[in-house]
């Protein structure tokens, strides 16, 4: 699927992936200043933004729709593999990019990998997130209200302005989660990192915890861990010059 999409800036490829109910705007603070040193592909996930909404959901089917859409739009300067940034969601869908696609870079951010542990705490809020409208709304307040650590007001209220939660599309999204054991999962996960080889940055405003490290890196040899202590879920946002100057100091192409 090609995906609704904007370009800009000029340099090498930076492909932007944002996370679950939000949409390429959500990047909105720090593209123009990304794009004075990449060209600058960002797009909305299926079922998210200006984009249509189509089964189904998985990692890999987004990963595609992103390659696909890159293939599509006629960047002339596409003569490396492009970096790749994700957050949240967009992290797991930057990660898949990176397993099946050429990338010269991946980063993640604030998304944790081990899906058996999310599965643990989104368990919990799976009744309500598949009741009535009311019921859903509730369950993604939940989800989201904690996690905007020092963000300013302003900047709180237009991530929940641009908010676009559809049930359809999250519970398709969650639905691996909800539908696969522990062990399912850490399954999938170690068949996905397998094919991870270019260096890849797991950055953190929201501690994963001790034993993540290791995990991670005995899964993904390449990985980078950097928690970046109080951030929040959006670290890219809170600190946008620090962030863009570890997006460079981490790109091969710098």
């Amino acid at each position: 699927m090609k995906l609704a999409n904007e370009i800009l800036g000029d340099g090498p490829v930076a492909i932007v992936i944002h996370g679950i109910t939000e949409s390429r705007e959500s990047f909105r603070p720090i593209l123009a200043a990304l794009g004075e040193y990449y060209t600058v592909l960002a797009v909305d996930l299926r079922g998210h933004g200006l984009s249509m909404s189509q089964d189904p959901y998985d990692p890999i089917t987004l990963a595609t729709d992103v390659h696909e859409t890159l293939d599509s739009v006629g960047i002339v300067n596409l003569n490396v593999a492009p970096l790749v940034i994700g957050h949240s969601l967009g992290g797991l869908v930057a990660s898949a990019y990176g397993a099946i696609f050429p990338s010269r870079a991946v980063i993640n951010i604030d998304q944790p990998l081990r899906l058996a542990s999310f599965k643990d705490g989104l368990g919990q809020l799976e009744p309500l997130l598949r009741g009535d409208t009311a019921s859903f709304e509730m369950a993604i307040g939940l989800v989201f209200g904690s996690m905007f650590g020092p963000l300013s007001p302003d900047e709180i209220a237009r991530l929940n302005t641009l908010r676009r939660a559809d049930q359809n599309v999250v519970l398709g999204i969650w639905s691996t989660v909800f539908d696969s054991s522990p062990e399912e999962l850490d399954a999938t996960v170690d068949a996905l990192t397998a094919g991870i080889t270019a260096p890849y940055l797991s950055l953190h405003g929201i501690d994963a915890g001790d034993e993540y490290v290791g995990w991670l890196q005995s899964r993904v040899p390449t990985a980078t861990v950097e928690l970046w202590h109080d951030h929040g879920h959006y670290p890219h946002l809170v600190d946008s010059v620090r962030f863009l100057e570890r997006v460079r100091s981490f790109d091969p192409a710098f």
